[in-house]
């Protein structure tokens, strides 16, 4: 069966989700996301992608990322994985794959899913109740956001910077988008969208990503997500 294609385009914001495989961990200690954000950076800026927001956990990874280039993401994701794999095969005496095949993706339309993108991906620790808050783990962007400190990885998005004039007013508007759950309904959205790798917007989003690429991206499925699923 031949692959679904990728819906990337210039500038459009991407949600990547990758999973290791049969969700076994792909971290084991501190040295192992320091060296897999190494990476990640290093990558990113080779292949011009600005890195919005991120999370590392145990057994898989969220990034959301806009690249320059319609193949940006593309190279990025085989950079690391040509990097990060051999890295914890020689490091722990393992062999072969470490991910679950292919990294799953989708286009999101920023005016209507960033910020919620963001929170999704920076509240994944909490959902997994490996911590109260946010703020409580350490392997995700929230930190830089939300509080301010420095890391060289992240590159803001237009919206996010038009929380605020300045930097404390910026921090404060993200922050207090915490205060609110995410709705049921926009998380099985999320998760339907990155799953299928169908573009996460309105039908005149969609319509415009079919025009630009000249291909027809499908429907996305109905439907809750099953059981599986909710862990991500």
């Amino acid at each position: 069966m031949p692959r679904k294609p990728r819906f990337y385009l210039p500038d459009m914001p991407v949600h990547i989700v990758q999973r290791g495989h049969n969700r076994q961990p792909v971290f084991f200690e501190k040295d192992n996301y320091q060296a897999y954000l190494h990476w990640l950076n290093q990558a990113a800026q080779r292949y011009h992608c600005s890195i919005h927001a991120y999370v590392l956990m145990t057994n898989h990874i969220h990034i959301l990322a806009s690249p320059a280039k319609q193949d940006s993401i593309s190279l990025m994701m085989q950079h690391l994985g040509r990097h990060y794999v051999p890295y914890i095969n020689h490091n722990y005496g393992n062999s072969g794959t470490l991910w679950e095949g292919r990294y799953k993706a989708c286009a999101i339309h920023d005016d209507e899913y960033l910020l919620t993108c963001m929170r999704y991906i920076e509240l994944n620790p909490v959902r997994a109740r490996m911590a109260r808050t946010p703020a409580g783990y350490q392997w995700s962007s929230y930190h830089y956001n939300a509080r301010g400190k420095q890391n060289s990885l992240i590159t803001s998005h237009a919206l996010y910077q038009a929380l605020g004039k300045t930097q404390k007013q910026r921090l404060n508007a993200y922050s207090a988008l915490f205060k609110s759950h995410i709705k049921q309904e926009e998380m099985d959205i999320i998760r339907t969208s990155w799953q299928s790798g169908t573009p996460l917007g309105n039908d005149a989003f969609k319509a415009s990503i079919q025009a630009r690429l000249n291909c027809n991206i499908g429907k996305l499925g109905r439907g809750r997500p099953t059981k599986q699923q909710k862990g991500l």
